[in-house]
């Protein structure tokens, strides 16, 4: 059972949706930015596990080991940080999942300061950031009622059209109305993606090997104001 990162409650408010899709958006940009940065840097995804997956099925038809063994490791580390994840969502003894955020954060400001003085390989590159991508996966997990994934861009446009065709196809007003909300949630989420991955070259070109660093201090910053958030909502 999942936790939310906004509240424990089954029951939502407009505004905790709200947070949820903003929150949502927020970490579909990162993922977007990450993914482009691995593409650049070392030629394969470390989010996007779709493309990954194509990848491995094409080497292995041609015996191109090195991606084969590229894209086994991203896909083997992307799921231990999934596995990772969960298993944080689960344990009792953690009240929310703001922790998240921090280990995610700082296994980036972790491989950004190693990588500035070292040169650290493709393969010990890939791992790390894959395993944390997998952790930062698990932290959204659904908008309202909408499951969601923050970094599978296919499911989110299969969602995105599905809702859509519901929308157009349904006379109940209440379920034009869920259906509308979720397409515009499953949309900023794919534009949000899209964003991210549109960024990253300019970034990177700019920030150079300080270019993880980046989306590391922008998740802390964000579990810094969802901690504020919980507790004013726990105030009130």
């Amino acid at each position: 059972m999942d936790k939310s990162i906004i509240s424990e409650s089954a029951s939502l408010s407009d505004n905790q949706i709200r947070i949820q899709e903003r929150l949502a958006i927020f970490l579909a940009l990162i993922a977007g930015y990450i993914d482009a940065t691995g593409l650049i840097k070392w030629k394969t995804y470390v989010s996007f596990m779709s493309g990954n997956t194509t990848q491995l099925g094409a080497a292995l038809s041609t015996d191109k080991y090195g991606v084969i063994i590229t894209s086994v490791t991203v896909i083997a580390s992307f799921l231990l940080g999934i596995y990772t994840g969960t298993c944080l969502s689960l344990y009792k003894r953690i009240k929310n999942q703001i922790l998240t955020f921090y280990i995610v954060s700082g296994i980036l400001i972790f491989y950004t300061i190693i990588a500035y003085f070292y040169n650290i390989n493709t393969i010990s590159s890939i791992s790390i950031i894959g395993f944390s991508m997998g952790i930062m996966n698990t932290i959204v997990t659904s908008v309202g009622n909408q499951k969601v994934n923050t970094d599978f861009v296919t499911g989110t446009l299969n969602s995105l059209a599905r809702n859509t065709a519901m929308l157009s196809m349904t006379n109940d007003r209440t379920e034009k109305k869920q259906y509308k909300a979720n397409a515009i949630h499953l949309l900023l989420l794919w534009i949000g993606f899209l964003s991210g991955a549109f960024a990253a070259p300019f970034l990177l070109s700019f920030l150079g090997n300080w270019s993880l660093g980046f989306p590391a201090l922008l998740l802390l910053i964000c579990g810094l104001w969802i901690s504020i958030f919980n507790i004013k909502l726990k105030k009130n």
